[in-house]
């Protein structure tokens, strides 16, 4: 298998989501989610629709935390705290908040991102001091999944404002 590297980015499993990530690596491990690799993700496309990740085997169940150092992961919060590895199906892409820069509010945004030959979404995310970015990525992903199984709440808000014009205007 070919494949590609996403350096200086972090794969992290929640249920069935993988996402390449930086950063709020604490906060995932302390919140129960699994990891697959920190700094370096290898990515190989599957098959034509599936992306899968791994670490390089020299970070294998590693984690550096800035302040803290490098922590091994098995050790400290078991095997169930890892994987070897796993499907990516979201690109989660943390950038530091700038007045005036252009983010997706509402959810609708189509972002994509191409490795391998295949596509799979990108989410952007707003990132400033004092914001939990560990909460912000587990709800990014959940979001995700919701959407793969038919819930949008994005339609749900489109439709609901909608029906307020729609309403409005026949007053």
């Amino acid at each position: 298998m070919a494949g590609v590297n996403c350096h200086h980015q972090d794969a992290a499993r929640f249920e069935h989501l993988s996402r390449c990530l930086d950063g709020g690596k604490a906060g995932l491990m302390a919140g129960g989610h699994r990891l697959v690799a920190d700094d370096r993700v290898d990515v190989y496309a599957k098959d034509e629709e599936t992306l899968w990740g791994e670490p390089a085997e020299i970070l294998r169940h590693l984690l550096e935390i800035r302040g803290v150092g490098i922590i091994d992961v098995m050790s400290l919060y078991g095997a169930s705290a890892v994987r070897n590895s796993s499907q990516v199906q979201l690109a989660i892409y943390l950038e530091n908040f700038e007045d005036g820069k252009v983010f997706d509010r509402l959810g609708n945004g189509n972002e994509e991102i191409e490795l391998q030959g295949v596509k799979i979404p990108r989410v952007r995310i707003p990132v400033k001091t004092g914001r939990n970015v560990s909460v912000v990525i587990e709800a990014a992903a959940m979001n995700y999944r919701a959407k793969q199984m038919g819930f949008d709440a994005t339609k749900t808000f489109e439709e609901r404002l909608t029906n307020l014009i729609s309403k409005n205007g026949e007053d």
